[in-house]
């Protein structure tokens, strides 16, 4: 069965260098029988970063990446609030450089215009877009999202965002954490699928994708170096779901999301 893993970061990982750190993340990857993966965000992070720290983050990404094309794709990391510089930087890293993907995380949440546009910009690209989201429970009284970031997007605002933007290949980071609430979420957006990584390996949460989204709504990733791969593997590998449900999961979904834009660069897949 080919693995491939939506949700690798270079943070978390052992190594003084881009270059130590991707081979760190292949070299367990080998172990788990993935074959290619997915990277964005640099050695250190910043929930709210400005354009010169955005910029060096993707291009540590591009470092790691060079040279290991055969086995890692790269997705540029940007800051909606600064919009003009977030669109340049999608420009250089996924128009005019190897990069196939976007990833937002908590800076702004995605139902605003500044998102909207780098929505449309990677439409246009054929980009797939990782939006993360988060249903933290919070507020007064407390309600899913009432404990979220000022910037962290749910679920919910994935939902109204996508309504404008048909044609966008946008993952669901985490399902909303919350999954059981946010697969209902996006359960009515048919081109959004949902990403498993990053949360405990929870019985039944494979289960519920399947039954409320179709198994090719869901995406494997294992949100590494945070997270082990064993451990998200676990959730798909062990789900009561058929054979085939779990190869589309695994790696199937990912390489025909990615594939206008993989066979638009001449990548292989």
């Amino acid at each position: 069965m080919r693995i491939w893993d939506l949700h690798c970061h270079l943070r978390g990982v052992k190594g003084n260098s881009p270059g130590e750190r991707i081979e760190e993340l292949l070299r367990y990857a080998d172990r788990m029988g993935i074959e290619r993966m997915c990277v964005f965000m640099g050695m250190q992070w910043h929930q709210d970063p400005h354009p010169e720290e955005l910029r060096h983050q993707n291009d540590e990404v591009l470092t790691a990446i060079r040279g290991r094309e055969d086995r890692a794709f790269g997705f540029v990391y940007l800051n909606p609030r600064y919009l003009q510089e977030s669109l340049a930087e999608l420009d250089r890293c996924v128009r005019d450089g190897p990069m196939v993907g976007v990833k937002l995380w908590v800076a702004q949440r995605c139902n605003t215009p500044e998102v909207e546009a780098i929505f449309a910009r990677a439409t246009d690209l054929e980009a797939v877009v990782f939006q993360h989201t988060w249903l933290k429970i919070g507020g007064t009284p407390a309600y899913p999202g009432g404990g979220n970031l000022r910037g962290e997007s749910t679920p919910q605002d994935v939902a109204e965002a996508v309504m404008r933007h048909p044609s966008l290949r946008l993952i669901c980071g985490h399902s909303g954490g919350d999954w059981e609430l946010g697969i209902r979420a996006i359960r009515s957006c048919s081109h959004v699928s949902a990403g498993l990584g990053g949360s405990n390996p929870t019985s039944g949460m494979v289960e519920m994708g399947v039954r409320e989204l179709g198994a090719e709504r869901l995406v494997y990733g294992s949100d590494a170096g945070g997270r082990s791969y064993a451990s998200q593997l676990a959730k798909v590998i062990g789900a009561e779901i058929s054979k085939p449900e779990k190869a589309l999961i695994l790696g199937g979904n990912l390489r025909r999301l990615l594939g206008p834009i993989l066979t638009a660069k001449g990548m292989s897949r």
